[in-house]
Parts: structure tokens; sequence; C-alpha cells
């Protein structure tokens, strides 16, 4: 159906339809949704212990795995590793607690230095106010002192608020105050006060122990039973998410803690050379607080930098301190973490920034160290399980739209030149015409679509058609040459288009003019024909420009100039070959047919090409819409296009006769007694040898 048969219905200006309903499966998503996290909240005296053996039993399997390789068996490696766990965390905690008493009997002797320093801040801030506001009340006081005396004031009268001292003493009774408080032993309110804060991380270092030991010892045991629970109908996907969660987590927290630890002995021997006290309790403060995204080791500089402030009566202490953290956390940050997380965790910052806030929330300080790798988990369930895919969308570092869909977007919003700058990222990895073929033409056939629903206004269209023809100019300057290599393992690409032929290598190369005959020695000699809508308009400005990178220059036309009033214009010398492209076929058969009859009897034996874009967007109608339209060749991609203009070139140039200039360019390495080699166009070739290039005949 051709425009002009379109119903006012289907012209109508798009209007956005009511939102559906929240279906039944919706709203229990969303219940269980709410009962998890109240759970959460409510257990986390149960969970928080729990959480934290599962992680640790990601640190210690490979030590658990490196003893049992040493013939050891399983229970003797387990308790080893336990035992080795318990030892470490034993030692941080008395070496902090020593590092706190020491420096805790030290600091009478920084309170002069202290004090000074406080005395100067306030002096330079404060001091600088008060003594403004002092100089301004006295300026006040002299303005009042020299304005003259009311005529009824009276010299020695008291102010009528006035007391005597005696009259603002307090009454006393005689009473003396009673004592509070009675000596003797410790009350049991007093001991639990003193003695809980100190037996509660102690017990939940128990509970947490004992939990990684027997989750160590039953570990096969348990991943049959979670796979028993919830993935025996597809033994295939549960398998490969435990694996992958299994690994990921793994390696995630060896690196983070090889480079937290590194990063506490940088911090350790700089402060040992700057001079400040308990270097080591600093170190591993700011180990343990680089467990935090982002913040954490800023936090662990606050104190160092005000014991430096306190020890050193000047200022250079602190000034080193800060350089310290300064240099060390960016290049731990910038340079040594994205070489060994692979350049990517696979969470997104900002998802780092929310899910740190929300697990902190939930179970406090515990919860902030635990939510990289607690989202982390939640990323790698939302990759395998598809009602959960939201949490990978949402949390993952994946970009959430297809590069097809970003430059459809960034078109509805009227930003070319960020679709440029996608196209500038996508052509490192890619040719140009893989770009076109891969992005743009699908997303000409996103607005196709939309076209086809009434959505989009004509000036719409118009607009979309000029700024892709704008984007096509800006990408003149690019080569269509094969793709780079493919991104390293492990770095995400930025913009990932859609499962395609990305390795297939560029259009072939035409001979050139004077290697040619007939028509297709002209400078122009192939007519590129827009279809029947701007979006076509589009599609052929690109496949101009492609076939003049490989050597084949091209005009182009829009549809309008071929109606019947405008055709007995069109000049046929110099066109051998015509490619007419179509974006949206479905309603434009009837138009495209009759303009194909009519180019038929301008142009008398001129092949015709009929492009359908984009491939694999066609549906089971393709077949009879290639019957209907009635051309010599029909293509899916713009690759093929230009190979078919090529093909046909090289075979007129070959065809041309012996002893002409074409035909000693085209076959400079032909031995004098053979033959030349003839070979008809290759629109015209049997239908097995077009076939296989992926170039369908009539």
């Amino acid at each position: 159906m051709s425009n002009g048969d379109r119903t006012p219905a289907q012209v109508a200006p798009a209007q956005v339809a009511p939102a559906d309903s929240p279906t039944l499966a919706e709203l229990l998503t969303l219940a269980v949704g709410v009962v998890v996290v109240a759970a959460l909240y409510l257990g986390r005296d149960v969970l928080v212990p729990i959480t934290l053996a599962v992680l640790l039993t990601f640190v210690l399997a490979p030590l658990v795995r490196a003893l049992r390789f040493l013939r050891l068996g399983r229970v003797p490696a387990v308790i080893a590793a336990v035992l080795v766990a318990l030892a470490v965390l034993t030692s941080i905690g008395a070496v902090i607690g020593a590092q706190i008493a020491g420096l805790a009997a030290d600091l009478p002797r920084y309170e002069s230095t202290i004090r000074n320093k406080i005395d100067v801040v306030r002096d330079q801030t404060v001091g600088r106010v008060t003594r403004l506001v002092a100089h301004l009340e006295q300026l006040r006081a002299d303005d009042e002192a020299d304005a003259p005396a009311p005529p009824n004031a009276r010299e020695g009268t008291a102010p009528t608020g006035s007391q005597s001292p005696a009259a603002k003493a307090p009454a006393k009774n005689g009473a003396a105050p009673e004592s509070e408080g009675t000596t003797g032993i410790p009350s049991l309110d007093t001991l639990q006060r003193y003695v809980s804060p100190v037996l509660s991380p102690l017990a939940t270092l128990g509970i947490v122990l004992v939990f990684v030991t027997f989750i160590l010892l039953q570990k096969e045991d348990l991943r049959d039973r979670f796979i028993r629970l919830f993935g025996s109908r597809d033994l295939h996907r549960t398998t490969v998410a435990l694996n992958e969660a299994g690994h990921r987590l793994s390696k995630f927290f060896l690196t983070q803690l090889a480079l937290n630890t590194a990063f506490g002995v940088l911090v350790t021997a700089g402060l040992y050379l700057i001079g400040l006290p308990s270097p080591l309790l600093w170190g591993i403060v700011a180990g343990l607080c680089r467990f935090v995204p982002y913040v954490g080791a800023w936090v662990a500089a606050a104190l160092p930098l005000a014991v430096a402030a306190a020890v050193d009566p000047g200022w250079s202490m602190v000034a080193w301190t800060a350089a310290l953290f300064i240099i060390t956390e960016p290049l731990m940050g910038q340079v040594v973490e994205p070489v060994a997380y692979g350049h990517s965790t696979g969470l997104s910052p900002v998802s780092v920034l929310i899910a740190t806030v929300f697990w902190t929330w939930l179970w406090g300080p515990i919860g902030l160290i635990l939510a990289t790798p607690l989202t982390l988990c939640l990323v790698v369930l939302g990759r395998h399980v598809e009602r959960l895919e939201f949490l990978d969308v949402l949390l993952g570092d994946r970009p959430a739209l297809t590069a097809t869909e970003t430059f459809y977007q960034r078109m509805l919003a009227g930003d070319p030149d960020e679709v440029q700058d996608q196209a500038e990222a996508l052509l490192k990895t890619r040719s140009l015409s893989a770009y076109y073929d891969e992005v743009a033409l699908r997303g000409l056939a996103l607005a196709a679509s939309d076209v086809a629903r009434g959505v989009l206004s004509p000036v719409r269209i118009r607009r979309i058609a000029d700024e892709v023809c704008e984007v096509v100019e800006e990408l003149d300057d690019y080569d269509d040459r094969a793709p780079r290599p493919a991104t390293p393992e492990g770095e995400a690409s930025p913009l990932p288009a859609e499962p395609s032929d990305e390795d297939a290598p560029p259009g072939r190369e035409a001979p050139p003019p004077e290697a040619r005959s007939g028509a297709w020695a002209s400078a122009a000699p192939v007519l590129c024909i827009a279809g029947a809508s701007p979006l076509d308009e589009a599609a052929t400005a690109m496949l101009a420009q492609l076939l003049g990178k490989h050597g084949l220059a091209a005009r182009t036309l829009a549809s309008d100039r071929l109606s019947r009033v405008h055709v007995a214009s069109l000049d046929p010398a110099g066109i051998a070959f015509v490619c007419v492209s179509l974006i949206e076929s479905t309603g434009h058969v009837a138009r495209t047919r009759h303009m194909i009859r009519r180019l038929r009897r301008q142009l008398p034996g001129v092949p015709v090409l009929v492009g359908l874009w984009p491939a694999g967007e066609r549906d089971d109608g393709g077949d009879s819409v290639r019957a209907t339209i009635g051309a010599d060749l029909y293509v899916s991609s713009l690759t093929e296009a230009v190979n078919a203009c090529v093909d046909a070139a090289t075979a007129a140039a070959v065809a041309a006769p012996a002893g002409s200039p074409a035909a000693a360019s085209a076959a400079p390495d032909q031995d004098a007694g053979e033959p030349a080699r003839t070979a008809p166009p290759a629109a015209l070739v049997e239908p097995a040898a077009a076939t296989a290039g992926g170039i369908v005949p009539a």
C-alpha cells in the first residue's frame, strides 16, 4: 500500500498508549522483592555471618585445592586452611590493639602541639571574624558617644533592670549534694557494657569459621542440592552460572585482597619513611578501608593526616602524608586495577554506589564492605536467570541498548553528533560497510517500522533522513578496509552490535575506468535510486559512498525524478548499472514495480539491482516481494551490492575487445598465446553462482 493509500487513522498524529495494568506475575514479583528485602533486614544477625562465611569460602577454596594437590586429605586441608585464616585474622587484631595502645600512651606528648595548631587555626579563622565584629561594635559605640544626650537624662541613675550582687546570688539551703554511686565491686551492667563490645565480634568470628569449615567440607554436596532445587530442569545453564559465579567471585576476592594488601604495604612503608607514629596501624586501616569502593582510601587517609598534624609542629609531615595518598590511590585505581581485573569487574560505577548505600542501610558497616561482592553475585544471577535479567541491566556494565537501538534513539532525539561519536568508536573494530550493514541500516529499519505503525510524522522522517546523510558525509574520510583484530578478552566492547557476519571482508575493488569498456568507462556508471521514502535516500547515500571507495563513482537520484512526467528527462548515456534501495518494501511494491518498468523502457539492457535492507529483517513474504518487483538482482546488504557492481564492472573489462586499452589493462599477466577470457555480467550469471555470494537473482 502506497503513502497515498493510507487511511486517515494511519497518518494521524502519534498518541501515547495508556499504561497497561500490572499483571498478577508482576505483582507477585514485587511482593517477593519486598519480602526478600524485609527478610534481609530483619534477619541480618543470622545472615551476616553466613554471608561472610560463604564469601570467605571463595578466598580459602584455592588454598584448600593447593593443599589437596600436595596429597593432603580433605578434612586436614580444610582444617589447615581455616587455621591459617584464624591466625591471620588474630594477628591483625593483635597488631591493631598493640598499635592503638602505643598511640594512646603517646597522645599526651602531642597535647601542646595540638593546642598550638588549634590556636593558630582559630586565630586565622574565627579570630579574624571576632576582631572584625569587635571593630564594628567599637565604631558603633563611638558614634553613640558623639551623639547629644537626651534632656531628661540624669547622671548617676542606675539602670532600672540592674540588681545588686546579693540579689543575683542564688539562695543556699545548706544541703550538701548526695554522692552518686557507691564504691565496691562493679555491677553486672557495667561488666556487660565493657565486655559485650569485645565478645560480640569474637562470637561472630567463631560462627563464621564454623560455617566456613562445614561449607568447605560439604562443598560438592551443597552444590548438588542447589542444582536440584533451582536448576535441575536446565543443567547446562545452571552449571554455567555456578562455574561463572565461582570463578568470577574467587578471582575478584583474591585480586581485591592482593591489591588492598599491596596498598596497605605501600602506605605503611611511606608513613614509616615520613616518620609518622604507628605506621603499621595506618597501613592495616588503609588496606581494610579500601574494600569500600571509591571513598574507602580517602576515609583511611583522614586519621594519618590528623596524627601528622598533632606530631609535627609544622605542616611538612601533613603535606607528605597527603601526597602519599594522592599518588598511591590513583596509581592503584587507574593503573594497576584495570590490568588486574581485566579492564572490567562486570559492574557499572553507578550501580556500585547505589549498592553500597543499599547494603549499608541493610547491614551497617559489614554491608559497606560486602556491597561490591554481593552486587557481583546478583549480576551473575541476572545473566543466567531470565526473570532476573533486570538485575544485569540495572547493575551490570554491559550497554543497556544495542548499537542499533542507540543509533535510532539518538536520531530520534536529534543528536547526530553522538551518532558520529558512536560510529567512530565502532569503526575501530569493523569496516565502514560492516558498520552501515550492522548498525545504520538496522537503525533505519527500526524507523521504517515506526513509520508503518504511524508514529512518525513526515517531518520527523525527513529530519532523520537528513541527519543520517550528514553522518554519512562526516564518515567520508574513513576507508572501507578490513576490521582490526577483535577486542582483547575481558575488555567489553564500547557499543556491541547485533550478531552478524562481522568478520566478512569489505567489498572488492573495481578495475580503473581506463580498463573498463562501454558505459562502465563513464565517470559515474552506477545510478543509485532511492525507493519511496526519505529513509531510502539515506541508504542510497551510504551505497553511493561505498561504491566510490571501491573504484566505482555513482550518481544518486530520488524516486520522484522517475515519475511518468520526469522519466523522459533521464539521460541514459554513461549508465551501466542501476541500484534501487528499499528500507521498507511493504507498502511500496507497486510503486517500485512501475518505477522499474519505466527504467527498463528508458535504459534498455541495463541490469537493475534492488537492495532489500537490511539483512535478517525480512519476513516470509520476501520471495513474493521479489517476484512482484521484477528486478534482475536482489541483495540484502551493502557489501553484496558493492560486490555485484564490482563484478559487473570487472566482467565488462574482461570482455573488452582484444588489443583495446581496456583489455590490456584488465589482463596484464595473460600469456601471449592464451585467448582472452570472457565472462557475462555478474547480474546475469547462473543462479547457482549468484546465490553463493548471498545475491539472489530474479
